[in-house]
């Protein structure tokens, strides 16, 4: 019965978070309208929705998303091409649990960890 999830993440700024989602990690706007204090994006198969939180203080943020990809190692070289930071406990590696994976930190401490199955 179900059949799609859009994690809802917190931002401190809609701007900072448009920038870092669409402009270095390629998804697009696919709100119908332009909310104030709320963001929908998309990219291939996967939406992420964002809900303003000004007072966040993102050391304490522990928003996570685990995304899966079919080719990690493209994702991750496209990545470091675009000069994004990966996280400094995070490059892509091979897990115990049989998933390839390496995660980011988005501007609010949100942690996206992105796996493959090996």
């Amino acid at each position: 019965m179900l059949t799609t999830i859009h994690p809802k993440l917190p931002m401190r700024d809609k701007a900072v978070t448009i920038d870092y989602y669409i402009n270095k990690l390629g998804f697009r706007d696919c709100g119908a309208a332009d909310y104030e204090g709320y963001l929908m994006i998309e990219k291939d198969n996967i939406e992420l929705h964002f809900f303003e939180f000004a007072a966040l203080d993102p050391t304490e943020n522990y928003g996570q998303v685990y995304i899966r990809t079919n080719d990690i190692e493209g994702l991750y070289q496209s990545l470091l091409d675009h000069e994004v930071a990966i996280h400094p406990n995070g490059p892509l590696q091979t897990k115990p649990w049989g998933q390839k994976e390496f995660s980011l930190l988005d501007p609010d401490n949100n942690l996206l960890t992105f796996g493959q199955s090996t």
